[in-house]
């Protein structure tokens, strides 16, 4: 807008009107400007109601199709005034109208309504660039060039449930069915759904996803199906996700976590795919596709009456599940390596061999999430160019970080170093040392050799580092003395 000087009228302060014949001109400015803006093909209709509300002194500015769209919701109130133009289209079942509504004592003078006249035929304009997109992305025929979107991140690993999960991806993309996906938190989820959409017809529409556990109940109904505008004091007409998905994919994450009234209000939606808006006075038909995730079971949570059974069997059918981190401990490295490559321009980092055992070694509650908030640690407290084990937080050095890198840094034998493991495992096994041989696949006889061994090296760190040198029984010998240390000797 215009930041020239400002003159007083008796609506209150308002631009001059050469002022505004100049901001006709930015009007068209902005509406080129969005032109180029693919990810929301609604943003070009958004930005010229925002920029004529602007122009005119007018309350609100609504631009719609009569034929398809959202009706508009008239007031009677005598406070508010509105005038309704038609927008021509190219289509006659669809025409258009522009309304503006305004309070009676802005006094709208002749240019600002011959303004608004003008404004029309620009809407239709407006509204065919819409109609198109929407047409050419429903028929996968728009290919205009898209920015990479946040979290779009290739699906990495190449173990072969991972190579059955892209094959179940495309098998999946190449239908329009409502899909349920489900696996535990931090097991990329939202990544599975944004690879269906981006390989099916509609990969050229909108991704549109919901937090259903961040939903206020009493919010739901506007954040989902929208509002209209006026419907109460101050409030200001907006779209909901199911519109704003309209020609592409809808994402509810986490919809295990939704009210049983919300899940009611969502199954009529799902069902019929047509909402109402918040004050509204019709239903609207959008054409989407659902794509629903949990990190529970929605059939458990039928069975304890959790969850409403006519939402499941409506969510279920084609289920994906997306398996988690310690069911393909191969791709750990593969994926760490991943998350490294990605902030090489921060810092060039690489791993230790102790420090990648350490990583396939750990369960990964948290998923790839997990692995990936460790990376970024990594990253940014790290003391060299290679993360060694000491680098990684004690959960995730656990037993391998007390055990192995005390060792490494010591020089132990493999011999020493195979007695602390067996001590670890019988400690494990709860002293069953028939069960212990059966873990470690070695003899009794062999077992109680470690064990003399591993209580050997626990008497000679008792020694005080004064008491000079120690004169007793050899490695060798303790391991060959069938009498020696007869503590670790007891029978199974």
């Amino acid at each position: 807008m215009t930041t020239e000087p400002l003159v007083r009228e008796e609506s209150g302060w308002m631009p001059r009107q050469r002022d505004r014949r100049r901001a006709f001109g930015e009007l068209l400015t902005a509406l080129t400007r969005s032109l180029d803006r693919r990810l929301d093909i609604s943003l070009i209709r958004g930005e010229f109601e925002d920029m004529l509300r602007r122009l005119v002194p007018v309350r609100s500015v609504q631009l719609r199709e009569t034929g398809s769209r959202w009706a508009g919701r008239m007031e009677d109130s005598g406070a508010i005034e509105s005038i309704a133009l038609d927008v021509p289209a190219a289509d006659p079942s669809f025409p258009g109208l522009l309304e503006a509504t305004f309070d009676p004592g802005c006094r709208l003078g002749e240019w600002d309504f011959q303004l608004l006249t003008q404004a029309a035929h620009v809407a239709a304009l407006v509204l065919e660039i819409e109609r198109l997109r929407i047409q050419l992305a429903r028929a996968g025929l728009w290919q205009g060039a898209r920015p990479r979107r946040d979290g779009a991140a290739p699906l990495i690993g190449s173990t072969l449930v991972m190579q059955n999960l892209r094959a179940t991806i495309e098998r999946v993309a190449a239908t329009d069915f409502t899909v349920l996906l489900e696996g535990e938190s931090g097991v990329g989820k939202e990544l599975v759904a944004r690879q269906i959409h981006e390989l099916s017809r509609r990969r050229n529409g909108p991704f549109v996803a919901i937090n259903c556990a961040a939903l206020v109940e009493t919010l739901l109904e506007a954040e989902l199906f929208g509002i209209e505008d006026r419907t109460a004091t101050g409030v200001r007409g907006r779209r909901g996700k199911f519109e704003a998905a309209d020609g592409g994919t809808l994402f509810l994450d986490e919809v295990s976590d939704l009210s049983v009234s919300a899940q009611a209000k969502l199954l009529r939606a799902i069902q019929d795919l047509a909402i109402e808006r918040v004050g509204g006075n019709g239903a609207h038909r959008v054409d989407i596709r659902v794509i629903a995730a949990s990190n529970r079971s929605l059939g458990e949570m039928v069975e304890r009456k959790l969850f409403r059974p006519d939402l499941f069997y409506r969510l279920s059918g084609v289920d994906v599940r997306v398996p988690t981190l310690r069911e393909r401990r191969p791709d750990i490295v593969e994926l760490a390596r991943y998350f490294l490559e990605r902030h090489r321009g921060t810092r060039s980092l690489r791993m230790s061999r102790d420090a990648v055992y350490a990583l396939t070694e750990y369960d990964w509650p948290g998923n790839v999430r997990e692995l990936e908030r460790l990376i970024e640690r990594a990253v940014a407290f790290a003391g060299s160019d290679v993360i060694e084990l000491d680098d990684l937080p004690p959960p995730i050095r656990g037993d391998y970080g007390n055990s192995l890198g005390p060792a490494v840094r010591r020089n132990d034998t493999l011999r020493a170093w195979a007695s602390r493991y067996t001590s670890l495992i019988v400690e494990r096994c709860h002293g069953n040392k028939r069960e212990s041989c059966r873990v470690l696949g070695i003899s009794y006889h062999t077992l109680q050799a470690y064990l003399r061994l591993a209580v050997a090296e626990t008497a000679l760190k008792d020694v005080p580092a004064d008491a000079g040198a120690i004169e007793g029984p050899t490695e060798t010998e303790l391991l060959n003395s069938p009498t020696a240390l007869a503590d670790a000797t007891q029978p199974l």
